[in-house]
């Protein structure tokens, strides 16, 4: 439902209260309290069949009864009762309910299945139940048991745990920073993060979210909101359970390298999440997020009195990946005119033990003057030479000669001697302060997380080389023939053919049943000088080493004989049980300089394929050195997860080892990802060795899992196992137009900037007016990444391509709302190419496209003197009408229920 109906949560027009008591120390009292401290302005109900007046305010039986209808009701009762109280919620007309009590039960047949039987076919919004309840000081709404109601402000605060949102409320109140809204999601047997992700990126009142986390039920959905919601404004996460250790041994090096949290940490990372680790750095990034807008870059400036206290702060700079800004020349002869001699002439700038009010006030505008920094922390530790309350007051001036409130560079505060006067008239001038300097620093680097998050998620990646094709057919074939034959592994044959049909070079191999076959294999590979390995090859033997079934380096027949007897041998001594099918023979791969990596795919309960990489070998699990990424990936996100390992750096020229080719790795990952998003049925996959070198890169050896596909596990129209909607191949096609003209359509892609840059140039002023309502001259990489990376699962963009010339013929748009229910369309074509039927073929092809994700409506704004726009909208079926905004806009609609 996503964010259906949530007004009546977090701006109800009237309230009722199932369970108001007047004991003490009751849930229900406690609500009842809040819910009149907050200042709620419209009709309050209470229900409670045990009294007549409660508080002094009147109370009904039940909620039919009330003299209106409650939009919001709230439930404080027995569990076994519930039910009924939610059928009563229904009949009275309420839209939304907030279920605080607890021990509904899980499963089949518990009170909580029977609550969402009853709410779900009506419309109900739950929120809990087992939660705190529901705050939103702008609407004087405060339906919890909270010791206390939060400020106002701009954070909005979503939590599992209704511990840690009250805890929250209490940090804020005595810190004065305030709230949008706070919510304890409890159960979450309805309203979950999505939804509330999704409410909170649109909501006007808030500029920053704040989650709590300890599961996602829905990954799919809440990966998708989650990426719109970081498009839009800062969103912050801590996560707890980060070192609980799941049951089962992996049976791969790559699920062993995939923990639950590892794969958690991946998907916030992919959705421009801002993750913290504990509370006291959710504080911290609230503190700083409630008070500072954005960091333009990375470089850090210093002021400080206490050169000892400088220094630390940049310890702890480094130590977080900042960058400690230089001062530019001419920063240093103004400070030199206005500073002792003293001074430190670098950052951190020391202005001195004895450093008065007049000192701050020079040293801090010309550090905010200068171009070399992009944020300004400013330290004071207390002496008997200066006052640290009037150097204080000397840097809230400074912040008030700007030209508005918040405008221009971040500036971060430490007064060690936490005087209160001091602490209130900085954070009085939107300066956060802080208790110590490494605190201000960790705040300081949300800022640039974040900023960091928001480039990424619009960065353009490469294109993929034109030869990036595969065999899905083939590579289905192979995974089809196994499972047909009830096995869960590919034997070396079919890994190789596997790897084969996605162009990933591996060593070959040759199957022998005994030691007289693997002779005969190897003959051909010593006549040509090479040395052979040979390896056990056994369904029931995962790890060749556990049995000694690995022998390298052999050079003659006479040792292939022994070692092949010998493996055989080992292998049904320590394995009794298992079936040997015989020993695989390889050529040995000799690459003196190459790295040993690993690469490969893992199946994550919660968000479905996880793509692995790190530094490979048989201690793999013991070295840890890893990364993670959801799929599906592009060159870019490839890259990026290289770069997060340590095994990256050696991936560069060092002493006399010329650098790998880190290209060719990426390349392995895109295409492992493309796997996992064309045959969902192989559930895990290693390559340990993959070697790389200047030469590109080769598979020493790798083992696949292979599962049925058990059907959609989740909603969608796409892989029902990945959370994030690779590219919709399905809807590429070639399209007939007049003049015996055709075009290809296809959905747009990331590494698309440039198609779209030489579509503009051929766009005139008035077509480009029409379509975007304003005088457009300049298409900045922001804009036009906002066309091109989009998230399929909520829009679809689609380009006509002329397939001789390769150049964009035209662009259509729909995006979805977050109810999926109404669609918002826009379309462009190129102004020398009208009147072939682009425009209509591109409009036909988004029509179907809702239809299949289920939309009801179309709509779209078009200007009242684009005619032929207009024109076209009628005959598609559209609905036209006058804006009810603006008479200069006509507003277009198509539903397509009725089509």
């Amino acid at each position: 439902m996503s964010t259906y109906a949530l007004e009546a949560v977090f701006r109800p027009g009237s309230v009722a209260v199932v369970g108001a008591s007047p004991r003490e120390r009751s849930v229900g009292r406690a609500v009842v309290a809040n819910l009149r401290a907050a200042g709620f302005a419209g009709p309050v109900g209470l229900v409670n069949p045990k009294h007549r007046q409660i508080d002094g305010m009147p109370a009904v039986a039940r909620l039919g009864d009330l003299p209106f209808k409650p939009e919001l009701v709230v439930i404080s009762t027995p569990a076994a009762t519930i039910p009924g109280v939610i059928a009563d919620a229904v009949a009275a007309g309420a839209r939304a309910a907030v279920v605080v009590s607890a021990g509904l039960g899980q499963g089949p047949g518990s009170l909580l299945e029977k609550v969402r039987d009853i709410a779900r076919p009506h419309g109900l919004r739950i929120v809990g139940p087992n939660c705190l309840g529901v705050m939103a000081p702008h609407a004087g709404l405060n339906v919890s048991f909270a010791a206390r109601g939060p400020l106002k402000g701009d954070l909005a605060l979503v939590s599992q745990s209704g511990a840690v949102a009250s805890g929250l409320v209490e940090w804020g109140v005595a810190r004065s920073i305030g709230f949008s809204a706070v919510v304890s999601l409890g159960d979450a047997l309805d309203v979950d993060f999505g939804d509330l992700l999704d409410w909170f990126a649109q909501d006007p009142k808030t500029r920053a979210i704040l989650l709590y986390i300890e599961s996602i039920r829905d990954a799919r959905k809440f990966m998708s909101a989650a990426r719109a919601a970081a498009r839009a404004k800062p969103v912050v996460v801590v996560k707890s359970g980060r070192h609980a250790q799941g049951a089962k041994a992996a049976a791969t090096h790559t699920g062993a390298l995939a923990g639950s949290d590892a794969v958690y940490d991946a998907a916030f990372r992919r959705a421009g999440l801002l993750r913290v680790h504990a509370l006291d750095e959710l504080f911290a990034a609230a503190k700083t997020l409630g008070h500072l807008r954005s960091a333009p870059g990375r470089r850090l400036a210093i002021l400080t009195n206490g050169g000892g206290i400088g220094v630390l702060a940049v310890d702890r700079l480094v130590d977080l990946g900042g960058t400690l800004a230089a001062l530019d020349e001419a920063t240093v002869r103004r400070l030199d005119g206005v500073l002792p001699p003293t001074w430190s002439r670098a950052n951190p700038v020391d202005i001195v033990g004895d450093a008065d009010a007049s000192r701050y006030t020079a040293a801090l505008e010309a550090l905010l003057s200068d171009s070399e920094n992009d944020a300004v922390l400013v330290m004071n530790v207390p002496t008997a030479l200066a006052s640290s309350t009037e150097a204080a007051d000397a840097v809230t001036q400074v912040m008030a000669r700007r030209p508005r409130p918040g405008a221009g560079k971040p500036v971060l505060g430490v007064w060690l001697g936490r005087e209160a006067a001091a602490l209130s008239s900085l954070e009085a001038a939107g300066v956060p302060t802080y208790t110590t300097e490494a605190g201000a620093v960790r705040g300081y680097t949300y800022l640039v997380r974040h900023r960091e998050a928001q480039q990424a998620l619009m960065e353009t990646p490469p294109s993929l080389p034109e030869d990036f094709v595969v065999d899905s057919a083939a590579a289905q074939a192979v995974v089809s023939a196994a499972l047909a034959q009830g096995r869960e592994w590919l034997d070396p044959l079919e890994v190789t053919a596997l790897m084969a049909a996605y162009g990933i070079p591996i060593t070959p191999v040759t199957l022998a049943r005994d030691a007289e076959a693997a002779v005969a294999a190897a003959a051909p590979l010593l006549a040509q000088g090479s040395q052979v390995a040979l390896k056990i090859l056994s369904p029931d033997i995962l790890h060749k080493s556990d049995v000694d079934g690995v022998r390298l380096n052999l050079a003659s027949e006479a040792a292939v004989r022994e070692a092949a007897a010998a493996i055989l041998a080992r292998a049904r001594e320590l394995r009794p049980a298992a079936k040997i099918e015989g020993v695989t023979v390889h050529p040995m791969i000799v690459r003196a300089k190459a790295r040993e990596l690993i690469a490969g795919l893992a199946d994550d309960p919660t968000f479905g394929p996880v793509v692995v990489f790190g530094r490979g070998g048989t201690a793999v699990e013991v070295i840890d050195d890893k990364a993670l990424a959801l799929p599906p990936l592009d060159l870019r996100l490839a890259h990026e997860l290289i770069a997060r390992t340590r095994v990256s750096r050696i991936l560069k020229a060092y002493r006399d080892v010329p650098a790998a080719d880190e290209r060719a790795v990426a390349l392995v990952l895109v295409k492992l990802a493309q796997l996992a998003a064309d045959i969902p049925q192989v559930r895990e996959l290693d390559i340990n060795p993959l070697l790389a070198d200047k030469d590109g890169v080769i598979a020493v050896d790798a083992r696949v899992a292979v599962a049925p596909h058990p059907g959609p596990a989740q909603k969608g129209p796409w892989h029902s196992r990945f959370v994030i909607r690779p590219y919709p191949k399905e809807w590429e096609r070639e399209v007939e137009l007049a003049h015996e003209r055709r075009m290809f359509v296809r959905p747009v892609r990331p590494e698309d900037e440039a198609l779209f840059r030489e579509f503009f140039a051929k766009v005139s002023d008035e077509d480009l007016r029409l379509r975007f309502f304003s005088a457009v001259r300049h298409f900045s990489h922001e804009f036009i990444a906002r066309l091109t990376q989009i998230d399929y699962a909520r829009s679809i963009a689609l380009v006509a391509i002329d397939p001789d010339s390769g150049q964009m013929l035209g662009a259509v748009r729909l995006l979805a709302d977050a109810n999926y229910e109404r669609g918002e369309y826009g379309i462009l074509v190129r102004s020398d190419l009208k009147g072939l039927g682009i425009g209509w073929q591109l409009m036909r092809t988004m029509i179907e496209y809702a239809g299949t994700i289920g939309l009801r409506m179309i709509e779209g704004q078009v200007l009242r003197e684009n005619v032929t726009m207009l024109a076209m909208c009628q005959q598609l079926g559209f609905r036209v009408a006058v804006d009810r905004d603006d008479a200069t806009v006509m507003h277009v609609t198509l539903e397509l229920a009725a089509r």
